[in-house]
């Protein structure tokens, strides 16, 4: 029989589906990520419990899978000294001329939209460690950026 007039299963033509991808290195979190992903682990496992249909439960049970992962791997991170750079910590700063603030958050947490930027992006990376009154390099640039202010922000330390 030919090949054309083979029916083939929906199977086969499917993307296979892969665990979420976890990032390299440690995962660092505020008080409030790893809350977080608790309540995300709780909220997961109340959907799969409820969900009776195979492919979207798998995809549940994938996403359970990922954040019971994080969770588990998850350093609580304490506030930063009150004038330094670091994970929780709220850094007002200038760049290009333009003043801004953000958060820096774990990974799982970031909201850029919110101006919670993970510890891994670039931005962040160039302040980590840094003092308020410092100025420190950033995309190939001398004291492109200076520290005006930093300090623990309290909305990620509960």
């Amino acid at each position: 029989m030919s090949v054309a007039f083979r029916r083939e299963s929906d199977d086969e033509h499917k993307e296979p589906a892969f665990e979420l991808p976890i990032a390299v290195g440690p995962n660092l979190v505020t008080p409030r990520g790893k809350r977080l992903l608790g309540e995300e682990i709780v909220r997961l496992n109340a959907l799969v419990a409820a969900t009776a249909e195979e492919e979207p439960r798998n995809k549940l049970q994938r996403q359970l899978r990922y954040f019971a992962t994080r969770d588990i791997t998850a350093e609580i991170q304490a506030p930063p000294a009150d004038g330094s750079v670091g994970i929780g910590a709220r850094v007002t700063y200038r760049f290009n001329g333009a003043e801004r603030t953000i958060t820096i958050v774990g990974g799982d947490e970031a909201d850029p939209a919110r101006g919670h930027i993970a510890f891994s992006a670039p931005l962040a990376r160039a302040m980590m460690g840094a003092e308020a009154g410092e100025s420190v390099a950033y995309q190939d640039r001398e004291d492109a950026i200076e520290i005006l202010a930093a300090h623990a922000d309290p909305e990620v330390q509960a």
